[in-house]
């Protein structure tokens, strides 16, 4: 690799639409778990 190449870093609108997908995830499987404590408490 040589120094002039340009850094490998995805764009600013990729790394946001990682970041959110990612928080997007984290949600759904925190509400999955809660959905599944709440029906299995019945």
């Amino acid at each position: 690799m040589l120094w002039s190449d340009p850094e490998n870093k995805p764009p600013k609108e990729l790394r946001d639409a990682q970041d959110m997908m990612r928080r997007a995830g984290f949600v759904l499987a925190l509400a999955m778990l809660v959905a599944m404590f709440v029906l299995g408490s019945r």
